[in-house]
């Protein structure tokens, strides 16, 4: 959701540290409406995607941080850890204002949630969603770190869900 125009927007509460408050929440608002276009963009293209092969897209699932939002944007610059968490909330707040402008259901579930709602709603043990996810990973192929296990394990509550 980075613009590759813009190298900063990539780090966008990195990019602004330093500046005045006001440019700074002025160019925070520029990165994030560019994100939300370049996250409805992508979206749209998936659901297109899907719907070409005969499915559709009805809800996506966004691992979510335990950060400390609404955090008033100085004490964010004041501090590198929730700089990093301020731009993470950054690309899951686009990707969610995105899926929820075209109609998808959000799930949103806590990373350290994860695996224990999964356990509990999958009804299975843990340790057994694990195999299955990393027996995904063999098929899929590289990459396939913790990111991408923790995506399809999340999907496959969402898969569950609906």
């Amino acid at each position: 959701m980075a613009d590759p125009q813009d190298p900063e927007s990539k780090h966008p509460y990195h990019a602004v540290d330093g500046l005045e408050i006001e440019e700074a929440a002025r160019r925070l608002a520029r990165y994030r409406a560019h994100a939300e276009d370049r996250a409805d963009a992508a979206l749209k293209t998936l659901a297109e995607d899907l719907a070409a092969r005969g499915y559709r897209a009805t809800s996506v699932g966004v691992p979510d941080a335990a950060s400390r939002r609404g955090s008033p944007l100085a004490s964010i610059l004041a501090s590198h850890a929730l700089v990093h968490a301020a731009e993470g909330d950054h690309f899951r707040e686009a990707l969610v204002g995105s899926a929820e402008r075209i109609g998808l259901a959000v799930s949103r579930i806590k990373t350290r949630e994860l695996e224990a709602r999964a356990e509990t709603r999958l009804r299975r043990p843990i340790s057994e969603l694990r195999e299955a996810v990393k027996e995904l990973g063999r098929q899929v192929g590289p990459p396939w770190g913790a990111d991408q296990k923790m995506a399809a394990l999340l999907a496959w509550l969402v898969l569950e869900a609906s």
